[in-house]
This record gives structure tokens, sequence and C-alpha cells, in this order.
């Protein structure tokens, strides 16, 4: 058997969608504007049909990005954007006032030169205003039209079923990958019983389960992994050791790492949809060119062996950020 296409919101996609962060934000390598609208036109052309980008990128960089890489062709893609987060130099802040919600989207309508965008999330949750009064916000731009389904990011469990309780929530994304399992406490069961799709982020570990990173500390300042606790000298050399036996696991099954992790992230439910991010086309390509191949329930099993909330050495934050995180957590 083979994995099948996925649904969320309603809307059938591949389960393999493109986070486009990577082209205009947070990660070093990015691509240069040519090349990021070629890589997006690329992307349709080979099968991908579910965009994910956010205002927070680039501020407003990567949703110009997109809709430009996407004029003629908005049809062949499910689009999402969030709102929420906003950042100056080193100051950042969350606003969901209902007010911001509808501002903020506007801004993003004209950005992707769209007038319809399939999935609109929060991007962070705001403490400051109840969950309710953000979520009956956006359940009017459902109503007027403006956004197909309503999603949240980095989320718990019981916010997600509050939320609920006003409008049903389309889509919940959190990272997920074999070495990042806090979806697991709580919100993966939860978005399985509300008829949530799960969306996660950095399936393929930021990098390090794609064989792409052997040295943080060579990654030019500005990348955000050098100052994330896995990726520290105290911690790097413990979890690079995790790394080459995945490695190892993928070779003997015939894909790459980022194919083995990907397919680990689908197999948790058919619920579960992965969007990796990119600023290259070999990867792109690569990402999406085994989708439908399903990993072994033994060969799952040895991942969750190898690399778990007890293995890998860090937390998935540097302790600033973990304010901002209503997802659960380990103790």
């Amino acid at each position: 058997m083979s994995i099948q296409r996925r649904k969320i919101n309603g809307c059938e996609t591949n389960p393999i969608g493109l986070g486009c962060m990577s082209l205009s934000w947070a990660y070093s390598g990015r691509p240069s504007e040519e090349d990021g609208i070629r890589l997006l036109q690329h992307a349709v052309d080979i099968g991908y049909d579910h965009f994910d980008t956010a205002r927070l990128y680039g501020l407003g960089h990567n949703e110009t990005q997109v809709g430009t890489a996407l004029k003629g062709r908005r049809d062949k893609v499910f689009l999402a954007s969030k709102m929420g987060i906003f950042a100056s130099g080193d100051k950042r802040g969350i606003d969901c006032h209902p007010d911001t919600i509808r501002s903020e989207l506007e801004v993003s309508l004209r950005l992707l030169q769209t007038d319809h965008i399939d999935l609109y999330y929060m991007h962070r949750r705001d403490f400051t205003v109840p969950i309710e009064d953000s979520v009956g916000a956006m359940a009017d731009l459902v109503k007027e039209g403006k956004i197909g389904g309503i999603g949240l990011s980095e989320m718990s469990a019981e916010t997600l079923r509050k939320a609920a309780a006003v409008h049903p929530i389309a889509a919940m994304q959190t990272e997920y990958s074999p070495w990042t399992r806090q979806a697991e406490i709580a919100v993966l069961d939860a978005c399985h019983e509300l008829g949530t799709t799960f969306v996660a982020f950095s399936p393929v570990a930021r990098g390090a389960l794609a064989d792409g990173l052997r040295d943080p500390q060579a990654l030019p300042d500005g990348d955000i992994r050098k100052a994330m606790p896995r990726f520290s000298d105290q911690n790097w050399q413990k979890n690079l050791a995790l790394v080459d036996a995945f490695n190892a696991i993928a070779a003997r099954e015939g894909v790459t790492p980022a194919q083995l992790s990907l397919a680990w992230v689908l197999s948790r439910g058919e619920h579960v949809v992965a969007i990796p991010g990119t600023g290259k086309i070999a990867h792109l390509e690569e990402n999406i060119a085994r989708w439908d191949w399903q990993i072994p329930a033994s060969v799952a099993a040895e991942v969750d062996g190898l690399i778990n909330q007890q293995t890998v050495a860090g937390h998935r934050y540097a302790g600033a950020m973990l304010p901002t995180i209503d997802t659960e957590d380990f103790d």
C-alpha cells in the first residue's frame, strides 16, 4: 500500500506541501529573488499543491514572492498564510486582536495578489486576547469568503478545543519530526478527534534529518539554528551520532534521510500532512519524489527507538522563545 492524498478543510492535497519560509527568513543560503520565484513555479510543475507562507517571513517578502510566482496559477495551489507575530530587529510581539486579524489579512491578500486565502492561521497564541474572540473574528472572514478555513499554530489541545467550540478548526500547525515529539502529548490525538488536519512543520528536523548539516557552528550568523540548543557545541555531537544512525537506516531502505523522516511523519495518522521547506531545487524534488512510499511498521518502530524525546540532547527552543509557545511540553 502507498500513502494516499489527504484533505485539509475538505480540499484534497498532496501530503507533502511546501513550507516557503526558507526563501525569505530564518535560514542561511537563501536563493536570489529570481531563483526563489523559479523554485516556487517549479514546485507547482512537479506536483506541489499546498504552499505555506506567513506575514512574518521576510516581513512581507515571502508573501510577495509567492504571489508573484502564482500569478496566473493561483488555482493550482491550496494557499495558506499566517498572521499574529510581529518582528522588528530583535523585538518580537504577538497580536491577535480582532481588528489586527482583519487588517493583517487585507495586507496578505494584497501581497499574495489574491482575493481568497484557503487557510489562514494565527501564528501563535495571543495570551492577552481570549482565543474565542480571535477565532470569532476569523469566522467572520470565512463568512465573507476571504478565507476558506481557520488554522492555529503551536497551540495546545486545550486551546484547540476552546477554538473549535466557536468554529471548526481546519488545521493545527506544529513542529513535528522524529526528534520533536511534543505533539504526541495531546495535540495529535485532539486533531484526530476534532477532524482537524495536523500540519507538521520542520518535518526533517531543520535539516538535521535530511543529511544537510554536519557542523552547526559553521553556519553564518543570523541562521536561527545557531541559537537552538540542539545545535550547540554541548549537544550536537550526541545528536550527530543519532543522525548518522538514522542515515544508515535510510540507506538500507533505499530512500534518502529526508524521505525517511517525511514518511515517518506521514505514518502518524491519515490526518497528518508535512510542509518541508527548502531553498534548493534538488531538495524540493527529493522531498516529493517518494511522497507515496509507506514506511514499514518495523522501520518506523526502529526510528522511534533511535530518536525520541529521551535520546535527543537539548530542547527544541532556547528559553526566550518558550513563553510564546502554547503547545504542551515534556517535563
